[in-house]
Order: structure tokens, then sequence, then C-alpha cells
């Protein structure tokens, strides 16, 4: 793999990461009324900034994705896709205050030790 189609798919699951952030923090920040409907629910979603802020990241990110894919061949870049668990773990812990669980970390590792092998394939 090339530094530039690693870098492109770091950038591209970063901004997808930063997305999921952005719509957890949407979605803890909008209340509705008991018994609100789905249109009222979906309208409160889509007009909340933090998750239109979360579809651009999405968007951007897609951009970088493109790049990388004309780079790089589908069977190896996919896979680094997962790279969004560790960027959102993170995230979670630095950001949400979600707690580091021992199993948690060993999933990551055995994830980025995975990776490292097929980057070098």
């Amino acid at each position: 793999m090339t530094p530039t189609g690693l870098m492109l798919i770091v950038v591209s699951v970063t901004l997808s990461a930063l997305g999921q952030t952005a719509f957890k923090a949407g979605v803890d920040r909008i209340s509705f009324a008991e018994g609100a409907g789905v249109v009222t629910k979906s309208l409160g979603f889509l007009t909340s900034p933090w998750i239109l802020a979360g579809l651009a990241a999405y968007g951007v990110g897609t951009l970088f994705w493109l790049f990388a894919l004309r780079q790089l061949d589908l069977s190896l870049a996919y896979p680094f896709v997962a790279l969004s668990f560790v960027v959102v773990f993170l995230i979670g812990i630095l950001f949400l205050g979600e707690p580091v669980v021992a199993t948690r970390v060993i999933g990551l590792l055995i994830i980025i030790v995975g990776l490292v092998v097929m980057a070098r394939a």
C-alpha cells in the first residue's frame, strides 16, 4: 500500500468516525414529547446542527474514500474501514467519557495486527 493510499483511507475513516461522534452528540441533545411520531422525530434529527455536521463529515469522508479507491484494490482498501473501530474507541474515551475496557483494547489490538498484515500484502 502506498503512503498516499493509506493517508486517504485514514482521513476517510477519521471523518466517518467524527461523523458518528457528531450523530451521537446530536441524538443525545434532542428530546421529544411523549408520543411524538416518526415524522416529528425525523425532522428533529434532520434539523440538528450536530447531525448535519455528521452528515457533512460523512460526505467529505466519502470523497476521500473515492480517491483511495482510485489507487487501491477494493479487497485491500475495504478492510481498513476497521480502523474506524480504533478511532471511535479513542473518541469515545477522550470526548464522551466512555470507559476503557480491557477486552475492547485486546480486540482493537487484534484488529490493528490484522491491518498491518493486510497492508504488507
